[in-house]
């Protein structure tokens, strides 16, 4: 049997979400690394293809992008009052402090993952165009709503 990237998907994003409908501190502190740990990796795998590193294939590059856009239409359900602290949280303040902020920085990120999986690059070039995009976001994010750990 062969697993499609889409099943896989949506596998990952139903467990992700049932830790969402009864979660407690930590298992949204947890939640919220699993999905950034995926994203990171979907970036560097995105990113190898875009270098030439390895081979463009076009139906993986949408499964990338369609799993980032997964996560970001996820990730902000894990951010709850009284998961600031513990857990190894890399949370910033700031998205307490300033909800409305983080709120648009997430927005931008669910449009710019929308765009790229309509985009459906047919080629590195076109996936070097709209992976930037998004990296840029996520950078933006980080610098903003991000605290480095060791």
């Amino acid at each position: 049997m062969t697993l499609r990237p889409g099943l896989l998907l949506a596998a990952g994003l139903s467990a992700v979400l049932a830790v969402a409908a009864t979660a407690q501190p930590a298992d949204h502190i947890k939640a919220r690394h699993e999905l950034m740990e995926q994203n990171g990796k979907d970036t560097k795998a995105g990113f190898a293809m875009v270098q030439g590193k390895t081979p463009f294939d076009a139906a993986a590059a949408l499964a990338i992008l369609t799993r980032m856009n997964g996560v970001a239409n996820n990730f902000g359900k894990h951010f709850p009052k009284g998961t600031e602290t513990g857990g190894g949280t890399e949370a910033a303040p700031a998205i307490w402090e300033k909800p409305a902020e983080f709120q648009a920085a997430l927005a931008k990120f669910q449009k710019d993952t929308a765009a790229a999986v309509a985009a459906k690059p047919a080629d590195a070039a076109a996936l070097g165009q709209v992976l930037g995009t998004v990296a840029a976001n996520c950078k933006s994010c980080h610098e903003s709503f991000r605290v480095k750990k060791g």
